[in-house]
């Protein structure tokens, strides 16, 4: 088992076994034999291996029999062998935490992800699928606002959410798992907010449309339609642009970026879906982007902030103050020593653990 794991968090950390052998001070040659389980690294090698990879020594003896199914990634970009398992392994030690809480967390603590019965059960055009998101928003009660923390509310719906740091590479724009009824979605840690916002609302579009579609419809080009509809509602559109509009400034797409998470090319689109605008003024946009934005590699002006997850936190942190878990577990669980875990408890985190 702890072979498994130290290939496990090596794969994660994004190295190889002769980097992790010099990281932590040991042969290859060892790393190698450890992996395989042919020995056991002794409890001095086993803290050298937590400190090369930054895990505490208890991450090495957690349950390995968890696992991601169903793994479909965003546009069905093929990741290379190396850049997926840096990806996959990642996720899993994340999820791995997830259901180390759980397995301590009261029944009532605990949501279970449902399709609301509101939501329509075939659809047959690309325009229907505007019903379908504002179903859903009326059904989780969130009305025709922007809704600021995206990570939040599908967190609060029963949806896993995990950023990874491995997020780099050209094909990677996220993915989506179950790890058992539980829906998984990942997205990039260095993205911009309004990335990943579109990729989150993208995933649940997958979830709300799947086996509700006519076969006519591409499920992609659905879902790219059921982020936008979702993250800025139909009704919300037209208010905010009007009925009719021969142009629309950037100014004006900024702006809305910022109060929507909605990325000014999604705003674009959005516009020309609802007939606001024409497809020749929608194209002239993107005639724009590919000029002067996409060779900048990102939209103009301020990025729109981050997404953070913040539910595994706070239901350690609560676990904590009811005396379901203790201080020990608690670090562990938040990846972190007793001591950080002190500061933090006194509203004094160190910077390290403040910025993960």
């Amino acid at each position: 088992m702890i072979g498994e794991r130290i290939k496990q968090a090596r794969e994660a950390a994004g190295l190889n076994q002769r980097s992790l052998a010099e990281l932590a001070g040991i042969s290859a040659m060892a790393v190698s034999k450890y992996e395989r389980g042919e020995t056991t690294p002794s409890s001095d090698v086993l803290l050298a291996l937590g400190k090369a990879l930054n895990l505490r020594t208890e991450y090495f003896f957690r349950r390995t029999d968890i696992k991601l199914d169903d793994i479909d990634y965003r546009e069905h970009e093929k990741l290379p062998a190396k850049e997926e398992k840096k990806v996959l392994a990642d996720v899993l030690e994340q999820l791995e935490r997830w259901v180390a809480l759980e397995e301590f967390l009261p029944a009532p603590w605990s949501t279970c992800f449902i399709v609301p019965d509101t939501v329509q059960g075939n659809i047959t055009t690309m325009d229907e699928i505007e019903d379908v998101a504002i179903a859903l928003r009326k059904a989780w009660n969130l009305g025709l606002n922007p809704v600021p923390d995206l990570i939040d509310m599908l967190e609060s719906k029963g949806i896993k959410v995990f950023i990874t740091r491995y997020d780099g590479h050209k094909h990677f724009n996220g993915l989506s798992a179950k790890v058992g009824d539980s829906p998984v979605i990942v997205v990039g840690k260095h993205w911009a907010g309004d990335r990943q916002r579109f990729t989150l609302a993208h995933e649940l579009g997958h979830l709300i449309l799947k086996g509700r579609l006519s076969t006519d419809i591409n499920e992609e080009n659905a879902c790219h339609r059921f982020a936008g509809a979702f993250i800025a509602p139909r009704d919300s559109v037209i208010k905010a642009l009007g009925e009719s509009r021969k142009r629309i400034e950037p100014q004006e797409l900024f702006l809305l970026k910022h109060e929507w998470g909605l990325s000014m090319q999604a705003w674009s689109y959005r516009a020309y879906h609802l007939g606001i605008i024409t497809k020749a003024a929608h194209q002239a946009m993107w005639k724009l982007y590919l000029r002067q934005w996409k060779k900048a590699g990102k939209e103009p002006g301020e990025a729109y902030p981050q997404e953070q997850t913040r539910l595994f936190p706070q239901l350690v942190y609560r676990a904590l103050a009811e005396d379901i878990i203790g201080e020990p577990k608690a670090a562990e669980l938040l990846g972190m020593s007793v001591t950080a875990l002190h500061l933090c408890r006194k509203m004094e985190c160190p910077n390290e653990v403040a910025g993960q």
